[in-house]
């Protein structure tokens, strides 16, 4: 048997300035693609060892993701596409991708949906198995092309590889048994906000997610998935679906539709309303002060990079700094330009600098100039470590040239690349303790949840203006199909499912 695996993996956030050209992918071709996701605790991951069972020769034509910034440039998507398409125009007897289900480019607002029509043009009848994030935004194209799609569980995502091995028990029954799964794609009308997302937490979120468990028990059913969808995507299709995989039609959408009924009941859970910035950082102080070890955790939630933010805005620093908080551990924030001047200043010199809003926000009508400070370079060197946390375990990091700037309230890490705080590494890589401060300010709405939660006092959530802020009266829709609750309170909807 020959199988065609590959990942190729983008969640766009259309109101950020960030290019994506090839070069943020970082795709691994053939034999270096194979080698990236041996062992990886993603779903191609689970894909390879599949494969390997069944002693299939495998091909894998391209590894690639990169982390979430603006739609994908047409050359960029055009080489990658390209490089699956020709995999299996060479023929195989099973296809296996690893997408996100958010990818917009220059040209397509559905970049996964054209991957698989073009895929389907040359295979018509060859199975497609495909894995998506927790974040897609589904289309009728996708399901209409792809045998078996499901989706991840959790947020933070930490069922990637689990998700793989998901879509090849439905492969193998495909291969085994002849089986012709058929699916059903329900849409409620809902922009649910990313915050109102953890799995790790009770509420709405969680309770959908044991629905869709206890409907995969039924017979019949294959897979049950849940898309809380990407909502900083303005597209028609962006928010929140039901994706049923099953034996036949009548139970993908008798399910599809029982089920997006619930979420539209119960779409009141899916609304996050943020707190004023200034009642954040002073929520955030009281908590210093009160009963419990370790720092305040100050999430900027409006600001992170693994949505699209430039993680370069400085608003709930500036605001810390204003209200008198001391002891403040704050970054990464990427501004390459700061870095070079701390650089060219030397470890020990006190400098008086720009750091941050480095980049104009159009996309929410926002350009501020950095934010002035006075300090000592206390560090310079390498962002580099390896994440030993549960999220991307393993994986090495690099942030790019960095440095620390200590001031009389703050310590503040700049780094040239926006980052993800994933892991202490982040900042110990440059001599820094976390535990040591009192106030730790981190560019994050979830994945940093499953390190810094365990060792913080509190976390307050801060909203700041950036291109992934949780206000989405900020952002202006031109294609978002409406009405769509929250946006428009008095929508009414009837649940109904496309089927495939």
């Amino acid at each position: 048997m020959r199988f065609v695996i590959a990942r190729m993996n983008h969640e766009t956030n259309t109101f950020s300035p960030l290019r994506t050209p090839l070069e943020s992918f970082s795709p691994r071709w053939d034999g270096d693609a194979r080698a990236a996701a041996e062992g990886s605790r993603t779903a191609m991951g689970a894909f390879l060892d599949f494969a390997k069972v069944r002693a299939a020769e495998i091909i894998t034509p391209l590894y690639a993701t990169a982390n979430p910034s603006g739609p994908v440039s047409d050359s960029a998507f055009e080489k990658m596409s390209e490089a699956i398409v020709t995999a299996a125009r060479n023929g195989a007897d099973a296809i296996l991708l690893d997408l996100h289900g958010a990818m917009v480019t220059e040209t397509f607002d559905d970049g996964e949906g054209e991957l698989l029509a073009r895929i389907r043009k040359i295979a018509p009848q060859t199975p497609l198995g495909v894995a998506l994030d927790l974040h897609g935004n589904i289309t009728p194209r996708m399901i209409d092309r792809a045998d078996i799609l499901v989706s991840f569980k959790t947020y933070p995502h930490v069922d990637m590889y689990e998700t793989g091995e998901h879509v090849v028990r439905i492969m193998a029954r495909m291969l085994d048994e002849g089986l012709k799964p058929k699916r059903a794609l329900a849409h409620p009308p809902v922009l649910a906000q990313t915050l109102r997302m953890n799995t790790t937490v009770p509420g709405t979120m969680a309770d959908m997610i044991a629905a869709t468990q206890e409907a995969e028990s039924r017979a019949g059913v294959e897979a049950v998935s849940l898309f809380g969808g990407f909502p900083l995507s303005d597209l028609p299709e962006a928010g929140m679906s039901i994706l049923v995989v099953a034996d036949t039609t009548k139970i993908a959408e008798e399910t599809a539709t029982e089920l997006a009924d619930t979420v539209w009941r119960e779409r009141a859970g899916f609304v996050y309303r943020e707190q004023p910035l200034a009642d954040s950082v002073a929520a955030a102080a009281r908590a210093a002060d009160g009963p419990g070890t370790g720092p305040v955790v100050m999430l900027d939630h409006g600001d992170n990079c693994m949505s699209g933010g430039t993680c370069d805005t400085t608003d709930v620093l500036a605001e810390s700094l204003r209200q008198g908080l001391t002891g403040i551990l704050a970054g990464p924030i990427a501004d390459p330009v700061a870095v070079k001047e701390m650089s060219a200043a030397g470890i020990g010199a006190t400098v008086r600098l720009g750091v941050g809003n480095r980049m104009a926000l159009p996309g929410i009508g926002v350009d501020k100039p950095p934010l002035e400070l006075t300090g000592k370079v206390r560090a310079f060197g390498r962002g580099a470590y390896v994440i030993s946390g549960p999220t991307y375990t393993g994986m090495r990091c690099d942030m790019g040239e960095a440095a620390v700037l200590e001031t009389d309230q703050a310590l503040v890490l700049v780094v040239e690349e926006p980052h993800e705080p994933w892991d202490f590494g982040v900042f110990t890589c440059l001599g820094l303790d976390p535990l040591k401060s009192r106030f730790l300010i981190l560019k994050s709405r979830m994945y940093c949840r499953p390190v810094f939660e365990p060792i913080a006092k509190a976390v307050v959530e801060c909203a700041s203006l950036g291109v992934t802020s949780s206000n989405l009266n900020l952002f202006t829709f031109q294609k978002l199909s409406r009405p769509i609750f929250p946006l428009d309170e008095q929508t009414r909807w009837i649940p109904q499912a496309h089927v495939a």
